[in-house]
């Protein structure tokens, strides 16, 4: 009878354990998917290189929009999420990065002044890559019953689905996934089939199958951090720093909710941990800002020259990007001179005008021949070059101004 209370002891003992493990388990897996497949300089410099010479920077106060393609992997009824599901997680995801949260509120004071409005949204793309309609959610059944981080989701032919051009679209994969992860991501540089994020299907949105405490949709929030550019704040090292100077260094991560101040000896002042920030590991319900350098740093991806420069130009959530009929050429006669060359073009197209007031702070729009916007940006220059290269061979049209006060160029891309 001894042994078997102690043995029953034993059970009860490795129960607790594996659900105190569980339970204060790592959330987050960017850091190991980061250390098995690392950005070198090379795949880096080459993930700038594929959109050659961006075409502008960012404007001081630009609300950047990113599209954002859901894919729902799905092996049973309970995984294949709905749009309500996915759409409450959008507003979720808006809010944090607007700073528009109802738990903003709930920053201590002493960390209040430093949070920030990122000026960052996301949207359900309405416009594939061939320039026809699409809700931005595509839904697929799976054999495979769990995934680990080694990116098979992100593959149609590992049983997946393939990601959609990761210089327009921020690719979404919600799926099961082993073990206690609730999501990763690729960091700035990584190849463009691998880019995007993955998130377990229950910590997906506030409401439907999510489960608490991860159940307010700030997975997707911390990892869109990381894909932003954002790392851990304790640079996940023991007392380390994160590289921005507003949030302090950490001894490690936090879970469940502490209270504030939490401080360790790695704690610069009486403030302590900066644990409601998002890219720390609490509770849904204990996160609730980013801080303005983090801000700084995630616009910087947008920048001349940065790894997500492109998404200036990706005009697929235009609510008149969905497929229409061809496009009509404005008979009135303008005073704008501008030409367009080399027509055909392979990678690139120049338009430029003797006049800087013809093309400086005017919008251009190119449109397939079905009428679909395919991309979009502001000129800042008297010459402009367009990359062109990841669209589909056709005919388009060039567009430039509005109004009576328009030009428009066809031109074909081989």
């Amino acid at each position: 009878m001894e042994f078997i209370r102690i043995l029953r002891l034993l059970a009860y003992s490795l129960l607790f354990i594996f659900t105190s493990f569980l339970a204060n388990g790592q959330r987050c897996d960017t850091y190991e998917y980061y250390k098995k497949y690392p950005v070198t300089n090379s795949s880096a410099t080459s993930r700038v290189s594929e959109t050659s010479k961006p075409s502008r920077d960012t404007l001081s106060n630009e609300v950047i929009t990113i599209p954002v393609v859901i894919h729902v992997l799905y092996n049973n009824t309970v995984q294949n999420i709905s749009d309500a599901q996915i759409l409450s997680q959008l507003q979720s995801l808006n809010n944090d990065y607007r700073k528009l949260n109802a738990d903003a509120s709930n920053v201590p004071a002493a960390f209040a002044p430093l949070a920030a409005d990122a000026r960052i949204v996301f949207c359900l793309a309405k416009i594939d890559g061939f320039g026809k309609a699409t809700t931005g959610i595509i839904r697929k059944y799976t054999s495979t019953q769990s995934w680990t981080a080694d990116d098979g989701m992100k593959f149609s032919a590992q049983g997946g689905d393939n990601a959609w051009d990761s210089k327009r679209y921020l690719n979404i994969w919600i799926c099961n996934l082993f073990g206690r992860s609730l999501g990763y991501s690729s960091t700035p540089g990584s190849q463009a089939e691998k880019d995007g994020l993955v998130i377990q299907y229950d910590a997906f949105g506030t409401t439907g199958t999510v489960a608490a405490p991860f159940n307010k949709g700030r997975t997707l929030t911390h990892e869109a951090g990381h894909w932003l550019g954002l790392q851990h704040l304790w640079g996940d090292a023991n007392c380390g720093d994160d590289g921005i100077a507003d949030t302090p260094p950490q001894q490690g991560f936090n879970n469940g909710c502490p209270s504030f101040p939490h401080k360790t000896s790695c704690s610069i002042n009486g403030n302590g941990d900066m644990f409601m920030n998002y890219m720390d590991f609490t509770d849904d319900a204990c996160m609730n800002m980013f801080s303005k350098g983090q801000a700084i740093k995630m616009r910087s991806m947008f920048a001349a020259g940065g790894a997500r420069n492109s998404f200036l130009n990706s005009a697929v959530c235009d609510t008149n990007s969905v497929q229409r009929g061809p496009v009509a050429i404005d008979p009135v006669e303008t005073k704008m001179t501008v030409s367009l060359f080399p027509n055909p073009a392979i990678k690139f197209i120049n338009i430029e005008s003797k006049n800087a007031s013809d093309l400086i702070g005017q919008i251009v729009k190119i449109y397939n021949m079905y009428g679909g916007v395919v991309m979009s940006q502001i000129l800042l220059t008297q010459k402009t070059t367009i990359i062109i290269q990841h669209l589909p061979s056709g005919i388009y049209f060039l567009k430039i101004g509005e109004g009576k006060e328009n030009k428009t160029l066809r031109f074909v891309k081989e």
